[in-house]
């Protein structure tokens, strides 16, 4: 059996027993791998976001969320390469951290030997960059994700900085840049804020009210926009 099959099933075997215990000794014995094999599966599913807990003692064992289920991801070396790649083009943008989790549970679904060459693949990948760009801070990605009206400090180009209750309405990737498109109660309108601007984000608990944006209210003077999952 690869790994593959038997991360799906240590799973079923899991949700079939539960909310009863099992033992990585017991599973190792029954899929005829070592201890630290289970082990490391187990932690490999966790990391993917199953939710298996671990009840510590002579007694313990692991047990998971019996509605749980590993849905099949079926993603070829070349697939995942490509994940990857996108994943890490994120690496100053807000999402750094989400995109981090979300390759580390693509690699924990790979069998191990389309895991070792994609990993061995994509280290001959690499991003040409200026390095003089601060990351943006990740407390933007949930300024769009938690769909809150956001209060932030800003520096503009200029070097003043300036305190900005804001809409957020979604973002624009270029390059090493990300700006947050926003609606700017200050200036009342629509403005792009420049990731590594801004200096400090706090969400507050108010919902930002529904706004339709139009591309040509952004009045971007070069380029064309395009949407991250094409047309």
């Amino acid at each position: 059996m690869n790994r593959t099959d038997r991360l799906y099933a240590l799973v079923e075997e899991l949700r079939a027993a539960a909310p009863a215990l099992r033992s990585a000794r017991r599973l190792a014995e029954g899929f005829g791998v070592s201890v630290r094999t289970v082990e490391r599966d187990l932690l490999a599913l966790q990391e993917a976001g199953v939710p298996i807990w671990a009840e510590p003692g002579r007694t313990g064992g692991y047990t998971i969320d019996s509605r749980a289920t590993l849905p099949p991801l079926g993603l070829t070396v070349e697939e995942a390469l490509a994940v990857a790649i996108g994943l890490g083009a994120l690496a100053n943008s807000p999402f750094r951290d989400a995109a981090r989790s979300a390759a580390r549970k693509v690699t924990a679904v790979l069998a191990e030997d389309d895991a070792r060459r994609t990993a061995r693949l994509a280290s001959r990948v690499h991003l040409l960059e200026a390095g003089d760009r601060a990351p943006a801070p990740t407390g933007l990605a949930g300024a769009l994700t938690g769909g809150r009206v956001v209060r932030m400090r800003y520096r503009d180009a200029a070097g003043n900085d300036s305190e900005r209750t804001v809409e957020p309405l979604g973002y624009i990737g270029k390059g090493e840049d990300w700006y947050l498109v926003a609606w700017c109660r200050l200036r009342d309108g629509i403005r792009a804020f420049r990731g590594d601007r801004v200096l400090a984000v706090e969400e507050t608990d108010e919902v930002a009210p529904p706004r339709v944006v139009r591309i040509e209210e952004l009045d971007i003077p070069h380029g064309v926009l395009r949407p991250v999952l094409g047309e």
